[in-house]
C-alpha cells in the first residue's frame, strides 16, 4: 500500500466519513485492505495517538469516539480529492 497520507489517519477519516458522515471516501474493499495493512504493520503504527485497536481492525470497523482533528482532516482531504 502506498499513499502519501498516514494510513492511520486515512483509516480514521474513512471510518468517520462512512459511519458519521454517510459519505464514504473509499470503497469497502479499499477500507478492508487498509485494515489488513494496518494489522500487518501494527507495531509500526500503534504509537500513533489515534490508532485503532487490533480488534477494531480485525472487525473492519471503528465505532469509538473520533478526535476533532479527524473531522477537520477529512474536510481538508475532501478539498484535495
Amino acid at each position: 500500500m502506498t499513499t502519501k497520507y498516514n494510513p492511520v489517519a486515512m483509516y480514521m477519516m474513512a471510518s468517520y466519513a462512512y459511519y458519521r458522515g454517510c459519505d464514504p471516501i473509499m470503497t469497502d474493499g479499499e477500507f478492508d485492505q487498509l485494515a489488513v495493512y494496518l494489522l500487518k504493520n501494527y507495531d509500526k503504527y500503534r504509537s500513533h495517538p489515534h490508532c485503532p485497536t487490533q480488534d477494531d481492525l480485525r472487525a473492519g470497523t471503528y465505532l469509538g469516539d473520533y478526535p476533532t482533528i479527524v473531522q477537520f482532516a477529512l474536510d481538508e482531504y475532501r478539498k484535495l480529492i
